[in-house]
């Protein structure tokens, strides 16, 4: 089984900065991608839009947010970062870290971020 817990969210002004964490545990042998989606309370049915995702060394990032979010790993500490600059209010959301482990598929609790003057 694989434990994800994300941290890092809060409110942010716009033009602001944020780092989110995700760190898996649990029994597994090798994560081979990690990523972050993100859902918006407004609309709760919608499923969870890709943001960032890292897959054995690539990565991939939502045209809505390329050149601003940077997403990269510790393959150690099996902790995966999304570093977000020049927030925009559009990017209030919560934010879940998505962990892929062999077989196994796990997310986590979700973290808040809120862009706001």
């Amino acid at each position: 089984q694989v434990h994800v817990a994300e941290s890092g969210g809060g409110l942010v002004q716009p033009g602001g900065s944020l780092r989110l964490s995700c760190v898996a545990s649990g029994a597994f042998f090798s994560i081979h991608t990690m990523g972050w989606y993100r859902q918006t309370p407004d609309n709760p049915d919608k499923q969870r839009e890709l943001v960032a995702v890292t897959t054995d060394g690539n990565t991939n990032y939502a045209d809505s947010v390329k050149g601003r979010f940077i997403i990269f790993r510790d393959v150690a500490k099996n902790t995966a970062y999304l570093q977000m600059n020049s927030l925009k209010p559009e990017d209030t959301a919560v934010y879940y870290c998505n962990v892929q482990a062999g077989a196994r598929d796990a997310w986590g609790q979700g973290t808040q971020v809120t862009v706001s003057s």
